[in-house]
């Protein structure tokens, strides 16, 4: 079943002083099946970060269709788009975007306050998903009392505690250093096998290689895929980097 459809998705930016436009995806189509682990990779400026934009619903394509279990988003109000992606993504940012004067406990509750659960709720919630993810004896202390790995974690559990249908990850491991990277890609891939979706914008070819599928985007449209299948982590890992090689020197569809 496909959680996530787009369909021939474009998106063009205009000036405000009637310079060129800039089309930043051209004509972007894929799906995302329930339970699927999806990263997308592409150079700077391939449009990762503009597509990431428009499927978290903080951004609108200039033409085609985005549904989400279904329900197209460009048909949600303004007014209801910030329950909507609370409701239903979940976020992981490169850096972390945890409020210093909250607690790890207080930040990863945050979406669940402005949902208005009730705290017995968000206590229930928030323990298996702490213990799932070893932070449990953390939880009391402040964003800059704990790593970088730790911080993540944080950010991690508060993606999962709205239990979202599709995880959102943009550069996840970008500010994490080996050891936290592994650990968190592990964690990730955990999360996966327990039924989570979750589709990952990423340069890293390590983080892409724990992933299913790998989407590849060049000059705005998707330009090839491959999936992981029988693969050993590395035998993908050299699959993505093979890719990436041909690609970077310009070479056709494969």
């Amino acid at each position: 079943m496909s959680i996530l459809e787009v369909d021939a998705v474009k998106k063009i930016y205009t000036t405000r002083f009637g310079g060129n436009p800039v089309q930043a995806l051209s004509n972007v189509s894929f799906k995302v099946e329930e339970g699927e682990y999806v990263a997308i990779m592409g150079e700077s400026g391939s449009g990762k970060t503009t597509l990431l934009n428009i499927l978290a619903a903080l951004d609108r394509p200039t033409a085609g269709n985005i549904r989400l279990d279904g329900r197209e988003l460009s048909g949600i109000k303004e007014s209801q788009m910030a329950a909507f992606r609370r409701d239903n993504l979940g976020f992981v940012f490169q850096e972390f975007n945890l409020l210093d004067t909250f607690s790890l406990e207080d930040n990863i509750y945050l979406p669940l306050v402005l949902a208005g659960k009730s705290p017995s709720e968000m206590k229930s919630r928030l323990e298996p998903i702490a213990e799932q993810l070893h932070i449990t004896k953390l939880l009391k202390k402040y964003p800059y009392e704990v790593s970088g790995g730790q911080k993540q974690r944080a950010a991690v559990a508060r993606a999962l505690i709205t239990s979202p249908r599709l995880i959102l990850a943009d550069e996840p491991t970008g500010a994490l250093d080996s050891k936290s990277t592994d650990e968190l890609l592990c964690m990730f891939e955990e999360i996966n096998r327990k039924g989570q979706t979750i589709l990952m914008v990423t340069h890293s070819v390590k983080a892409a290689s724990h992933a299913g599928r790998v989407l590849f985007i060049k000059d705005g449209e998707v330009y090839h895929q491959i999936y992981r299948g029988g693969c050993t982590e590395n035998e993908f890992y050299q699959k993505i980097s093979d890719t990436l090689t041909v690609l970077a020197a310009g070479g056709e569809r494969l």
